[in-house]
């Protein structure tokens, strides 16, 4: 029953007989009783993260976000435009620069922070979970056990692999040196879909 209320949130689940018996299939597998959402919970951060800070929208307009489950406004957010992405690119794109921070800072200190930046998700993993269950209508078990915890494992992978990327040689006939050596891209944007926007955000930072 406790992990029942955990996965509904007190609401009765939709789809009838078989849809029970499915969630008690599911919460049967899980390892323990998982948390309950964080109620009342409201967005602190609803601004465009630009260059390390917080910044409003060019053109100053925002729009409001819902809940589809319930149809409530969570709250407003700021509208990102071409003009936003274009500073986001920028800003980026000084990563990348000879000399930056980024670029003198060690693989395995990149790592570092990637570990840290998992740490910091699982610690606050309910708050996230809820808000990803409020945001994308998705029920709250799915949203922390999938979501929230696919997002720390993504870093900590990765974050194992900042100090063993390395390059291959090749033998091959006659005379020539082959070999394979990595690069970034460079700065890439994507549009994140609605169902697993944290997730797939991850999947590109990390």
């Amino acid at each position: 029953e406790e992990k029942e209320e955990a996965m509904s949130g007190g609401a009765e689940v939709p789809g009838g007989d078989a849809a029970q018996a499915g969630l008690a299939g599911l919460l049967a597998s899980l390892p323990g009783v998982p948390p309950s959402p964080v109620r009342d919970l409201r967005a602190r951060y609803t601004k465009i993260f630009i260059g390390n800070e917080w910044r409003d929208s060019i053109s100053g307009r925002t729009f409001p976000t819902f809940d589809p489950a319930s149809g409530e406004k969570l709250c407003d957010v700021q509208e990102g435009d071409q003009e936003d992405v274009n500073v986001a690119v920028v800003a980026a794109r000084e990563a990348f620069v000879l000399g930056s921070p980024w670029r003198r800072m060690d693989a395995s200190d990149r790592g570092v922070l990637l570990s840290r930046l998992a740490d910091l998700v699982e610690r606050e993993r309910t708050t996230l979970a809820t808000l990803e269950s409020m945001d994308s209508g998705k029920p709250f078990l799915p949203a922390f056990f999938v979501d929230v915890t696919g997002a720390v494992k993504t870093l900590r992978y990765f974050a194992g692999w900042c100090d063993k990327i390395q390059g291959r040689t090749i033998p091959v006939d006659g005379e020539y040196f082959t070999f394979t050596r990595h690069e970034p891209i460079g700065v890439c944007g994507q549009i994140i879909p609605w169902n697993f926007p944290l997730l797939m955000f991850i999947w590109k930072i990390a």
